[in-house]
């Protein structure tokens, strides 16, 4: 789950620097970049992935 969340920031980033979009510090490509690559870290770190609800084991 946190892997589509960083992919969709990257691609975000990608389109406002692709169209030179004049944004707000928060919302600059760099700052989405760095947001997505913590996703991607916590992604691949297992944290966020394998949600299963907890049931009797038998």
């Amino acid at each position: 789950m946190l892997g589509f969340a960083a992919a969709v920031l990257f691609v975000i980033a990608f389109i406002i620097n692709a169209t030179e979009t004049a944004v707000d510090t928060i919302f600059a490509p760099t700052s989405l970049m760095l947001l997505g690559l913590a996703l991607l870290a916590l992604h691949v770190a297992g944290i966020g992935a394998g949600w299963a609800p907890r049931g009797r084991r038998r």
